[in-house]
């Protein structure tokens, strides 16, 4: 039976496992840095806010343009003038061409420009925070994605050690009825556990080809890709409980981002304080203008050359728009420092909480650890005092149970330990 059930197995599950090379984390994490279709949108909206950032988008560089007009008319004109004269005209023409280059800039705004390209300044900065944030949230997942299948792989293997044991004793209950030595039942319960263990098998087959297409898609590859990954949890990492308090709030991308936006409201506040005071601008220029009129009393007409001036504008009052932009400004700035506080608060609880985790994790997994090699050592004792007729099927089931569900914890314990550290790492920018 257990052979037909493989030969099953390994004809639906063959094409996925075919030409699989192992895929280290670092490796998984690296190709997602590269793929990872949230990296490179978040990292797109980085460059965007780089690209705004220069001096022309604050205001502190001046606008040239070249102008240039030509207006061609045919007319009939008749004309009555003040001293008596009578001009009547048939396809009077007259042509007018106007170029010039102009120039016009702001040499003070209330230092609104100043303020602005600061406020341009820190756009990015946060932008690269915010891409920052987006790259230790992605290669969180990515590294507890890579986890889960390594979780999953040795759930297999566990399933395929108690196969083991199940197989076995079906061989002795069987020999055992045979000679007339045990019933028929304790047979027939030993097949049906063989037949269970078999089920989950594929069972985990199964999944562990979903969690594997998941991770291909974190890393922005086609879901079938052939991939293996380690066969072991690695735990090594020690926290320093007091260093990470002391450097979260210096570390943490998403506590720096809200920070970063509040330089950003508070500058904004200025931004609108600055509209209250006077603007001067320059204006200058080159001119060329050509007229040519057949009936006027001039019929040509040219002037050309430079031409310079400026412009003053101080508000006084503008409807109160003004008052009412500040009074925003200013309501943002008190909002943005309310979400500062409650980030602060947030990420607070998620690394105590992600502490406690990994303490209580690494303290469950002893124990567990103590627990395993004891259900092993005692199914193996069943096994054997099954061998020699001294004990009951039911006493080798309830062994094999034991076992099962004591590997199954170990399991667990070990891959959310890994869990609470890599969020540890993240939360301290650090992956």
């Amino acid at each position: 039976m257990k052979n037909v059930l493989i030969s099953f197995v390994f004809l639906v599950f063959a094409p996925f496992v075919t030409q699989a090379q192992t895929l280290s984390v670092d490796a998984a994490v690296a190709i997602a840095l590269k793929n990872n279709y949230s990296i490179l949108i978040s990292r797109a909206s980085a460059d965007i806010d780089k690209a705004n950032n220069t001096a022309g988008n604050a205001g502190m560089l001046p606008s040239v343009g070249v102008n240039g007009s030509d207006y061609y008319a045919i007319s009939n004109v008749a004309q009555d003038q003040s001293n008596g004269a009578h001009i009547n005209s048939a396809n009077a023409t007259s042509n007018t061409f106007n170029a010039g280059v102009a120039l016009g800039w702001t040499l003070f705004d209330g230092g609104k420009m100043f303020v602005t390209r600061k406020k341009l300044n820190e756009i990015e900065a946060l932008g690269n925070l915010q891409f920052k944030d987006q790259v230790m949230q992605t290669l969180f997942n990515v590294i507890v994605a890579y986890y889960n299948i390594v979780k999953q792989k040795q759930q297999l293997a566990s399933y395929n050690e108690v196969i083991n044991y199940n197989e076995e004793r079906v061989k002795i209950l069987q020999a055992s009825f045979n000679a007339g030595l045990s019933a028929k039942t304790d047979l027939l319960q030993a097949r049906i556990d063989l037949n269970v263990n078999l089920e989950l098998a594929i069972g985990q087959e199964t999944l562990i080809i979903s969690v594997k297409r998941i991770l291909n898609q974190m890393m922005g590859r086609e879901a079938d890709t052939p991939f293996e990954v380690a066969d072991s949890i690695q735990l090594s990492y020690k926290p320093d409980q007091a260093e990470l308090n002391k450097k979260l709030f210096i570390n943490n991308p998403t506590i720096l981002s809200s920070k970063k936006e509040v330089e950003i409201a508070g500058l904004g506040v200025k931004e609108m304080n600055a509209l209250r005071l006077p603007e001067i601008n320059l204006s200058a220029g080159y001119n060329f203008l050509n007229s040519n009129n057949s009936i006027s009393s001039v019929t040509s007409n040219r002037s050309y050359g430079p031409q310079i001036g400026g412009t003053i504008t101080i508000p006084i009052y503008e409807g109160g728009n003004i008052n009412r932009q500040v009074r925003v400004a200013k309501l943002e700035l008190k909002s943005t420092g309310y979400n500062l506080e409650s980030t602060k608060l947030d990420i607070n609880t998620q690394l105590q909480n992600a502490l406690t985790e990994f303490e209580n994790q690494q303290k469950m997994l002893v124990i567990e650890k103590e627990n395993s090699a004891l259900v092993k050592e005692n199914l193996d004792i069943c096994m054997h005092r099954l061998r020699l007729g001294q004990t009951t099927s039911l006493e080798v089931h309830q062994a094999q149970e034991s076992y099962e569900e004591s590997h199954t914890r170990l399991i667990n314990f070990e891959y959310l330990t890994k869990v609470a550290e890599t969020k540890l790492r993240q939360l301290m920018g650090a992956l």
